[in-house]
């Protein structure tokens, strides 16, 4: 019986595992291959529209700059516990004249993406509040330097002459 059991639990190991890997895919799918036959100063927006789609995304301070991505993830090695990773980031900018004709387009892969290094330190508020034992603290300094308040007493009377 215990040997059937270890054979069905293999069986069904075996069957779920593939040699394919799993690939997410996101955007406009062969975006290098595509971009090669649109031709600046010949193609327009009909044209990008008809071949891409709509654009993943416009430029907000200049309607004439379109972007589309492509970006295809799998799942990582063993080692990495199945963490997703990406194989392909491709990313197409065209600009148009105001015509709607194409004037440039430029294509990024991941190879000539650069490492952006973020900072890691922070900004402190300037109204932040203070703890309570700081406040207390604060409180206690005051009345050690004018225990019977004759200082701020002086103050209000000079301001009012």
């Amino acid at each position: 019986m215990n040997k059937i059991l270890y054979i069905f639990l293999i069986l069904i190991t075996v069957t779920n595992c593939t040699p394919k890997k799993v690939v997410k895919h996101h955007g406009v799918p062969y975006l290098e291959k595509k971009q090669n036959s649109l031709i600046i100063n010949e193609s327009n927006k009909n044209d990008v529209i008809k071949l891409l789609g709509n654009p993943s995304t416009k430029s907000l301070f200049n309607e004439n700059i379109w972007v589309y991505i492509e970006r295809k993830q799998t799942q990582s090695k063993l080692n990495n516990l199945g963490k997703m990773e990406i194989y392909k980031n491709d990313i197409l900018e065209i600009e148009f004249d105001s015509l709607g004709i194409i004037i440039n387009k430029k294509m990024y892969d991941i190879d000539k993406m650069e490492n952006i290094k973020i900072s890691k330190d922070t900004t402190e508020t300037i109204n932040k509040r203070k703890s309570f034992l700081y406040d207390f603290m604060s409180s206690m300094r005051q009345k050690a330097n004018d225990p019977l308040g004759q200082r701020a007493k002086k103050r209000r009377e000079a301001n009012q002459q």
